[in-house]
């Protein structure tokens, strides 16, 4: 019997949280939410596929900008309600054109910047 998305746990939204990981560097890059029919759609195309909150609609990543996320490895916690999809990541995973979304830091109790958005 193969793996059925709907027997991971989500919230009273019907979301769980994903986060992505450089499957190479082991850099996490973002985090963002699936539904049970993201899930499906990110295992059956390789294609990480997330569900906007915002647009209330699906969000392949790197639909538009060519940032994609290929998916190399597919993981769940032992509570299994957090994913960790591992990926192959294409330019900027971060929509500020990052590489990461989780580039600012908190040093000595000021904010630190640790990088600039890449280049085009």
């Amino acid at each position: 019997m193969g793996f059925d998305p709907k027997a991971l746990k989500y919230n009273e939204a019907g979301l769980i949280p994903a986060i992505a990981q450089d499957s190479k560097s082991g850099e996490v890059l973002m985090m963002a939410w699936m539904n049970a029919e993201a899930v499906a759609k990110t295992l059956e195309t390789q294609k990480v596929t997330y569900w906007s909150r915002s647009r209330q609609s699906f969000w392949i990543k790197g639909e538009t900008s060519g940032h994609v996320q290929k998916l190399v490895d597919f993981r769940y916690d032992c509570d299994q309600d957090c994913i960790l999809v591992l990926v192959e990541q294409t330019g900027a995973a971060c929509h500020t054109n990052r590489r990461t979304c989780f580039y600012t830091a908190v040093r000595d109790g000021e904010t630190v910047e640790l990088m600039k958005p890449l280049e085009d």
